[in-house]
């Protein structure tokens, strides 16, 4: 298995720097990541250090609440996909997926969708701590519905992270419909195989290369 290739390398910290994601995007490109996931203020410095790879420039959008009106979100990703973001990770509306507001967790989907398509993917974070399991497969079944080509746990910024549980819950709700991407507190290889094993067809972390290293 090459289990860099599953792998977002990701950096998504208020505080980082220009710096941050030079290194970030060296790292990268050495390793042979599937993407570097970052902020959409670095998308077109991103893209500038990784064009010539097969890295691709993965953006986060709407990040890490969700709770952006839809233009917003909308804007934001068609302005990094303008920039050169080929992958673009969106929160959904947490707070609509609870009160049952399906129609607005739809259309709020759907929007950067459309924004993002025909030259990005789209992989929907639906924040998994936060929703009870009935919650996460309706979330599941509105994004492929409205043409996300992944699902995804978790932001990393909010109480809870990546479980094996919720992989293989989303993996039969999105019933080969779309892929699975697991994130938040995946620091380690044993927990990255064990996301594999559960479904996990990419990872988001920010400890990629120990996971890749680690004997």
């Amino acid at each position: 298995m090459q289990l860099n290739r599953y792998i977002d390398h990701t950096m998504l910290k208020a505080n980082a720097t220009r710096a941050d994601i030079e290194k970030l995007c060296q790292e990268a490109k050495q390793h042979e990541f599937a993407s570097v996931c970052v902020n959409t203020c670095f998308v077109p410095l991103a893209a500038e250090l990784l064009r010539g790879s097969e890295v691709k420039v993965c953006c986060v959008v709407g990040f890490p609440l969700g709770a952006m009106s839809t233009p917003a979100k909308a804007f934001e990703a068609q302005w990094a996909v303008e920039h050169g973001a080929q992958e673009v990770d969106m929160v959904l509306n947490v707070g609509a997926m609870i009160s049952g507001e399906e129609e607005i967790v739809l259309r709020d989907i759907e929007a950067v969708v459309q924004a993002a398509h025909p030259k990005a993917i789209v992989k929907v974070i639906l924040e998994n701590c936060l929703l009870n399991d009935e919650q996460k497969i309706r979330a599941c079944k509105l994004c492929v519905q409205a043409g996300a080509e992944f699902v995804k746990t978790s932001t990393g910024f909010s109480n809870g992270g990546a479980t094996v549980e919720d992989v293989a819950l989303m993996k039969r709700a999105v019933d080969g419909r779309a892929k699975v991407k697991a994130a938040g507190g995946i620091r380690t290889r044993q927990q990255a195989l064990a996301m594999i094993e559960a479904g996990a067809d990419r990872i988001g972390a920010s400890a990629g290369i120990a996971i890749c290293t680690e004997e």
